[in-house]
């Protein structure tokens, strides 16, 4: 027996939404024929009016906004995990502001690494609209996605020639105030521990250079060492550069895990922190301040950047014109440097 009958029809909602019978029963059943906007109009009139759905309509029929999906390519130099500390709290940020905008929140396993794997998760995937939390290698893929009606938001640095919409910090003045830090404190061998190659560590890396040409440093290549965004990896590379005889009196850590597991190789090594060597890392993850040494570090805001990134999004899908924002960085002294 229909459970709407005496009710409200398809027919009345369709002259309370000013649209057809037929692109109701579309919208209800979540079809692709229907853009979002509309089939989000659909659904509130029919909750408003209690229309009694059937059992398999959609799940995605929420009083929310919108359903906003959060994707994590698979990075360099980091495993991309969420139990990684950063992804945790990057999650968190746009979680809570998804939350205060009334959005409902997905989080996909999926990884994509082609422009096969990202066609495929947008003509998929149940949101809205997506997050991708970095870029990877995927600045042409997603240049080219960009082109399409997708709705996607990309944590990363703005590009010549891009045509998506990022919200990402500034690297390359992160990773300069990091090292000038650190050179104000009469640090002459400073060490660089982390990748050189994404996007954004490239920037955090010439950031390093440049303070060193403007302090009259030397560079020395074998103070730059390529370290995966692992604890294990940093404190092996620690070992692995002293074994060697190379010494250094300040180390920047281009993540604040990295400088976890370096601090911990310099203690193993008989070495104290700061006193023989200072530390600077880069995120500001809560554990930084908790840590023994507390850890100096650059600050990213992620709160900010994930209301950044929730907000564009939702403009996104409004059609509403969206512009890349840059998110300040803050140098945040703690014991790591001593000073």
């Amino acid at each position: 027996m229909d459970a709407n009958k005496g009710k409200i029809r398809l027919e009345d909602l369709a002259k309370i939404a000013g649209v057809s019978v037929a692109t109701v029963s579309r919208a209800l059943n979540d079809s692709p024929a229907v853009n979002r906007v509309t089939k989000r109009r659909v659904w509130k009139i029919a909750r408003d009016h209690n229309y009694v759905l059937n059992q398999d309509m959609p799940m995605s029929m929420s009083g929310s906004q919108a359903t906003i999906a959060i994707v994590i390519p698979p990075p360099h130099g980091r495993e991309g995990r969420f139990s990684d500390p950063f992804y945790l709290e990057m999650i968190s940020g746009v979680g809570e502001a998804a939350r205060d905008m009334g959005c409902d929140l997905l989080l996909s396993h999926l990884t994509p690494r082609s422009q096969n794997d990202l066609v495929t998760l947008m003509q998929n995937i149940k949101a809205d609209g997506v997050i991708f939390l970095g870029q990877s290698y995927l600045h042409d893929r997603f240049n080219h996605l960009a082109g399409s009606t997708n709705k996607f938001i990309v944590w990363g640095q703005e590009l010549p020639g891009q045509k998506y919409c990022t919200v990402g910090s500034n690297n390359l003045q992160g990773g300069a105030r990091a090292t000038a830090h650190l050179a104000r404190l009469g640090r002459t061998r400073i060490a660089y521990f982390g990748e050189t190659e994404g996007i954004e560590m490239k920037l955090r890396f010439q950031g390093y250079l440049n303070v060193l040409a403007e302090s009259g440093l030397d560079y020395d290549p074998r103070l730059v060492v390529p370290t995966h965004f692992e604890m294990a990896s940093a404190e092996a590379a620690v070992l692995n550069l002293l074994n060697k005889g190379v010494t250094f009196d300040g180390l920047f850590a281009c993540s604040d895990i990295i400088a976890f597991g370096a601090i911990r190789g310099l203690m193993r090594a008989g070495l104290k922190v700061p006193k023989d060597v200072s530390v600077v890392g880069y995120d500001n993850i809560q554990l930084a301040s908790l840590t023994h040494p507390s850890l100096t570090t650059i600050s990213q805001d992620l709160a900010r950047a994930g209301k950044l990134m929730v907000s564009k999004l939702i403009g996104s899908i409004s059609n509403d014109e969206t512009h890349s924002e840059i998110v300040a960085t803050e140098l945040v002294v703690r014991e790591s440097c001593g000073g």
